[in-house]
């Protein structure tokens, strides 16, 4: 733990700065719920801190909720009660109603920043003309290729080989999404009770996948960057099966893994016997399309043990269910085989769609770029002067800010800002248990005076929060 808290704070008094850091290493996600705390004696020492300091600091945050202790047994970290709206159930998991799917109110008003999804590019129509001249081609066929159109693999291979990754068509398999490309590898490479490594936070819906495949999931906090000295650890001690990962502008957090740490962490997974899934889904989303790209992770593979996951949906638009997997040809054998009880192939006209935009792609890249910076420029400005007490970093890509909003009340916030019209996600969605209550996901893929409006209202959410009763003082850490 006192590798996590790096030394401690000149903040005045000590033990409140100490308190304070171990409250934050928890809210994050860095240091894991239950985890046993050092005994004050060891913990002082490591510091070069008093043993009375360790003990206030400790005292406090029992006081607050974050630590409780038993005689004999020790302290351990756990997080206080969560303040529940009226509508909402008492043991509700927290942030859960917002990782379900709902509809959007029946309202033209309503703000919806729970889906980082843009609409099409403006080059769309002309890749739907092109795309629906060929479909005849293919109408006197069955119409199902398991693997894919051999037309798009190899257009999806060659932008691999562009990229330094020589692959084949045989080494893809296109499926119906990144969603469809990663329940189809959970289902394949793992079983029942499997360790599989997470970054926390990350993309919900494949916590879902590994939780819905019995998977023991064992999250690596990545909301300062990537500890891959962390993960190697969790992938070995776990026995891990598969770990996942997503190293270009991660989501939420917007990140960009350095090409040392992916070297470091394909060396980990290799060491561990554990396949690496890399999720590439936002990838072609950097703010300056001229920009030196990161190698990609399976650059530095030897044996196999990389897969790749890419998609159509946020570069080009959501409503092209296309995505594909990039693996050895023996492994994709087998996902074509394992795909068969669930849909035999993906629709012959969305993926020549996405073929023609693939041939396209510069021009789909720079569109994309200047659209996003303009949203990002104008949600951190907003954000700066509405709310001047939320953090984040301006990522160089990806779709969201991940917004750290000074207490732990996102949960709260989502839901008192979907009563004022705009929707937003709250950490804990993007969570294995229960933390990172004090962030919010906020894309930035709508018009800059949508963003405005929407971060008009989410002040007024905070407003509404803070005047509410609170089961205990919320900690003012930031």
């Amino acid at each position: 733990m006192a590798r996590l808290l790096g030394g401690v704070s000149s903040e005045r008094p000590v033990y409140a700065a100490l308190a304070r850091s171990v409250r934050g290493l928890v809210l994050d996600g860095r240091l894991a719920l239950r985890t046993r705390l050092p005994a004050e004696r060891d913990l002082a020492a490591a510091l070069g801190v008093s043993r009375t300091t360790v003990t206030a600091a400790y005292d406090r945050l029992r006081d607050e909720g974050y630590v409780e202790s038993r005689r004999g047994a020790g302290s351990w970290t756990v997080l206080p009660p969560v303040r529940m709206s009226p509508a909402e159930p008492r043991g509700a998991a927290p942030g859960g109603r917002f990782g379900r799917a709902h509809p959007v109110p029946d309202d033209a008003t309503f703000i919806d920043l729970g889906c980082a999804t843009p609409g099409a590019p403006s080059i769309f129509g002309e890749a739907v003309a092109a795309a629906v001249d060929e479909l005849p081609r293919y109408s006197s066929g069955p119409g199902y290729e398991p693997a894919g159109l051999a037309s798009l693999r190899q257009v999806i291979a060659d932008g691999y080989a562009a990229r330094g990754v020589p692959t084949r068509p045989d080494q893809i398999v296109v499926t119906t999404g990144a969603q469809h490309a990663f329940t189809l590898l959970s289902e394949t490479l793992i079983e029942a009770g499997d360790a599989v490594v997470v970054e926390r936070p990350t993309y919900p819906h494949a916590l879902g996948a590994l939780r819905r495949r019995g998977a023991r999931l064992v999250p690596v906090g990545v909301n300062e960057g990537w500890d891959v000295e962390l993960a190697a650890g969790a992938m070995r001690q776990a026995a891990a099966r598969m770990a996942y990962t997503i190293p270009d502008f991660q989501n939420p957090t917007g990140q960009l893994m350095p090409a040392a740490d992916r070297a470091a962490l394909v060396d980990a997974g290799r060491r561990a016997d554990a396949f690496l899934v890399t999720d590439e889904t936002f990838a072609d989303l950097a703010h300056d399309p001229r920009a030196p790209r990161e190698p990609p992770l399976a650059s530095f593979d030897s044996g196999g043990r990389v897969v790749t996951i890419g998609s159509a949906s946020k570069l080009m638009w959501g409503g092209l269910r296309i995505g594909w997997i990039r693996t050895t040809a023996p492994l994709a054998r087998r996902l074509v085989l394992a795909r068969e009880p669930f849909d035999m192939a993906s629709p012959v006209l969305d993926q020549l769609i996405v073929r023609e935009l693939l041939l396209r792609v510069e021009e789909v890249r720079a569109e994309r770029a200047e659209s996003l910076l303009r949203g990002r420029d104008a949600l951190a400005g907003a954000l700066r002067e509405l709310l001047p007490g939320w953090e984040f970093r301006l990522p160089a890509g990806g779709m969201s800010l991940w917004a750290r909003i000074g207490a732990p009340v996102a949960t709260l916030v989502a839901e008192a800002a979907e009563r004022l019209g705009v929707r937003v996600v709250a950490g804990p969605v993007f969570g294995v248990d229960g933390v990172l209550e004090d962030y919010v996901r906020l894309p930035y893929v709508l018009p800059p005076d949508t963003l405005r409006l929407a971060v008009e209202r989410l002040a007024l959410a905070c407003r509404e929060v803070e005047s509410a009763p609170a089961a205990r003082p919320l900690p003012a850490y930031v």
